[in-house]
């Protein structure tokens, strides 16, 4: 993992979300259901001009939303220039630096490339423009994938995984939901499993309000529903306990669920998933969030966890400075997240290997990018078990 946390990636797809409640994000699945195009595309069918994808010579097709227009103009996020890049076996920083600093250049390397081999075929994921399907306007090339990448739909999956937490019968919350170009995140909580946590939070205290952990000791079951449409994942169901006098998240994720998207090679043209396929892969996503909601949201997997941690957490930390630049240098965090994690640390008062955890947490907190909080949130438990051997 490299400094990916003081850096930020451009996002040209339509509206995301951080922190988003659940009404808001079904909202924004449902606009990009009406807009999204996906089809199998030869390279012969594919140019690159002025930095942009041209589909030209796919016949339009009937979809569930109408008659689909292929051809056209579709902008690249920085997903999009990441697969350009993994099909066509350009170095990914050369490809940047092209886009940035020499555009005329990029279109010939990726032409060049796509008249190698002009049978391959892909997958392109797109939004059509904001005009509407078969309209004239720029679109979105969110994605270029393989053409037996299986599709599982953001929208699709959360409503499964809604009915597995339904159908389970236990309470629970949708605590925050975060959208992004490459994954879905949807933070579900319960505070009917809260577990007491004395020691792991003796001393602390939230760096948000100065509430103390010796006051409200108490860190509540939940779990992490992440999924991605553009290759960045697989759909991912991951235990995450909730400290309830900061609400930070402690993610395990050794104990994941997860659901690749690989299928079989499809036919040229607009994608569709036949109804039997789509219903067989929403019934095993519905079962194992309901089989997640049992494993992890029970107060005897929530006491192991703690228990786990309680040792390392407690471990005393003669060099505060010297353990945080050690923990995030080994884990590959940027700078500037080092030095917000040591000002979280100093807030948070606990000057222990528990409190460079808590730090790594609540500072992920106050991130505006989701996929890097998510990525840092991973890695507060590695950095519990770095600072205590550290010491």
């Amino acid at each position: 993992m490299t400094q990916q946390f003081a850096e930020r990636a451009t996002n040209v797809a339509p509206t995301g979300a951080r922190n988003a409640d659940l009404s808001d994000l079904v909202r924004i699945l449902e606009d990009g259901q009406r807009r999204k195009l996906d089809v199998i595309a030869s390279a012969s069918a594919l140019r690159m001009r002025d930095g942009n994808v041209h589909v030209e010579g796919v016949e339009p097709q009937i979809t569930e939303h109408g008659v689909a227009n292929v051809d056209g103009v579709y902008r690249p996020t920085a997903v999009a220039d990441e697969g350009i890049a993994d099909k066509l076996r350009i170095p990914l920083a050369y490809l940047r630096r092209m886009r940035a600093e020499n555009v005329t250049l990029l279109d010939e390397n990726v032409n060049a490339w796509l008249r190698q081999g002009p049978e391959r075929r892909f997958m392109l994921r797109a939004f059509t423009s904001e005009n509407g399907p078969g309209m004239p306007g720029e679109g979105v090339a969110r994605a270029l994938l393989s053409d037996s990448y299986k599709l599982m739909d953001n929208f699709d999956m959360l409503l499964a995984a809604l009915e597995g937490i339904q159908s389970s019968g236990h309470p629970t919350t949708v605590t925050g939901c975060d959208l992004t170009d490459r994954r879905m995140y949807v933070r579900v909580e319960s505070e009917a499993v809260a577990v007491q946590a004395r020691a792991l939070l003796r001393g602390y205290r939230s760096p948000f309000d100065g509430r103390s952990g010796d006051e409200l000791p108490m860190i509540s079951a939940g779990f992490v529903i992440t999924n991605s449409e553009v290759g960045a994942g697989a759909y991912t169901i991951t235990p995450r306990a909730v400290i309830q006098v900061c609400r930070n998240g402690l993610t395990q994720s050794k104990d994941v669920m997860r659901a690749v998207h690989l299928g079989g090679k499809q036919d040229e043209g607009v994608v569709s998933m036949s109804g039997r396929t789509q219903r067989k892969t929403l019934e095993l996503i519905t079962a194992r969030t309901a089989d997640a909601v049992h494993t992890f949201l029970s107060r005897e997997y929530v006491e192991a966890k703690v228990a786990e941690m309680e040792t390392a957490a407690g471990q005393p930390l003669e060099e505060p400075a010297k353990t945080i630049e050690h923990v995030t240098k080994s884990l590959s965090i940027g700078n500037e997240a080092k030095d917000m994690i040591l000002a979280h640390f100093v807030r948070g008062g606990q000057m222990t290997a528990g409190g460079v955890m808590q730090a790594v947490t609540s500072t992920a907190q106050t991130l505006t990018d989701a996929d890097q909080a998510a990525a840092l949130e991973a890695l507060a438990v590695p950095a519990l078990t770095a600072a205590a051997a550290h010491g």
